[in-house]
């Protein structure tokens, strides 16, 4: 794509292969096969989260690349048993990168996202493993998010940087111990979650799905001004809606894009380079 129509800020959602998805944005009727196809009509990225359950067979993957058209990307979540067990077995992280080679070989795939739960507290330990990870993960872009306040050490962006891992920002309930947006860009691009602020069932106290909110105009336009600094930092900046229930990410997705070309931030993928 010319550089003068790269998105500055590049909007997307947390996955996209959901049935209750169909009705709220996908047309009624429109069978999996086809989801991808239509989401990419809409937007330019998306974060692919099944991996973080399973690691598929590269054909998987190569069957979604094939979906899309060139400008479209990937940004992988890594498996659990990386982020959640902190398993370093060099075996694991190879099927992990053999099984994204075909959206790396279609110079698709921007990254590895590496999304840590909030039992993951800063520590000696805990910082030796985000660098063995980094090691392992070969070149690729590597963001880590983390849940646990403890990290927001002084020094954080200093290590983040000196061993090339990006800072995942993220927007989620303003509860003791989670951390709020802090604006922090340690590689050359810029990444954000939003979660949604659904208080009530964060910790499953409600009996419903975290990620269950629906953002409003109000709420989104809270992240402009932020969106905004991020981008004047960084190259560019991936913004991704994690609140997927019924739709709602897709739907939310849609108006940020809509709220950032009204600030002259484009958002939109533009026409294919040619």
């Amino acid at each position: 794509m010319p550089p003068d129509l790269e998105p500055r800020v590049i909007v997307g959602t947390s996955g996209y292969s959901f049935p209750d998805w169909v009705g709220p944005f996908y047309p009624p009727g429109t069978p999996s096969g086809e989801f991808l196809r239509h989401y990419a009509r809409h937007f330019s990225a998306v974060e692919v989260n099944f991996t973080y359950y399973r690691i598929p067979h590269p054909r998987v993957l190569a069957q979604m690349e094939a979906k899309t058209p060139p400008h479209f990307r990937f940004i992988v979540k890594l498996n659990q048993a990386m982020t959640h067990e902190g398993s370093g077995d060099p075996a694991l992280y190879r099927e992990f990168l053999d099984c994204c080679a075909p959206l790396a070989q279609a110079g698709k795939l921007d990254g590895f996202l590496a999304q840590f739960p909030w039992a993951f507290k800063h520590g000696a330990a805990a910082r030796s493993q985000l660098a063995r990870m980094r090691e392992q993960l070969g070149t690729a872009p590597l963001w880590v998010e983390f849940r646990h306040d403890s990290w927001l050490q002084p020094d954080l962006a200093d290590f983040l940087r000196g061993h090339g891992i990006g800072y995942c920002d993220v927007d989620e309930p303003r509860l003791h111990g989670l951390i709020p947006p802090t604006g922090m860009v340690t590689i050359d691009d810029a990444y954000v979650r939003l979660h949604g602020r659904n208080a009530t069932n964060w910790w499953g106290r409600g009996g419903g799905d975290r990620y269950d909110y629906d953002y409003s105009e109000d709420e989104l336009r809270e992240w402009l001004g932020r969106l905004k600094e991020l981008a004047d930092k960084a190259r560019k900046t991936y913004l991704f809606f994690n609140n997927c229930h019924a739709g709602q990410a897709a739907r939310n997705a849609k108006l940020m894009q809509e709220l950032l070309r009204q600030q002259r931030l484009p958002a939109h993928p533009g026409p294919p380079a040619r």
